[in-house]
Parts: structure tokens; sequence; C-alpha cells
């Protein structure tokens, strides 16, 4: 196993920051909507997580797994917005 530098340490810093706000707008919010969005965007920066985790430590499968999750996300967030517009599944 690598080393990780410092580098890394602040990315991830700054998405744990980024979820932190994301997580403001999820309790804030307030429609249905905004939570949504909230929701969506700390999925986006889990995503972003395991990319740059993958990179960290040089393996394809935390990417492999990225690729899976973001089709996941997109998914069940047109469900999502699906059910909040009032139509049916």
């Amino acid at each position: 196993m690598i080393e990780l530098s410092t580098e890394y340490f602040i990315v991830l810093l700054a998405l744990f920051l980024c979820v932190a706000m994301a997580m403001i707008r999820i309790v804030k919010g307030p429609t249905a909507p905004d939570r949504v969005v909230g929701f969506d965007t700390i999925n986006t920066i889990v995503i972003v997580s395991m990319v740059i985790f993958g990179a960290a430590y040089q393996t394809v499968i935390y990417i492999d797994v990225a690729i899976v999750y973001a089709l996941l996300s997109f998914v069940s967030t047109l469900f999502i917005a699906r059910y909040l517009q009032g139509g049916d599944f």
C-alpha cells in the first residue's frame, strides 16, 4: 500500500466540507425538491470521493463501483423527481 500525499487529504477534506453544506440543505430545506437536490449533491460528492480514492490507491475497482453508483443515483433521482411532480411510476 502506498502512502497518501497531503493533496489527497486536502481534497477529501474539501469534499467533506461540501457534504456538510449539503447536509445543511437537507435539514433546512423548506421544500422537498430542495432536500432532493441536497441528497443528489451528496451522491455526486460520494462518487467523486470514490474516484479520488481509486486514483490514490491506483485501484480500478473503486472507479467501476463509482460508475455503477452514479447510474443508480441518476435513476433514483429520476424516480424521485417524477414522484414529486405527481406522476405515476
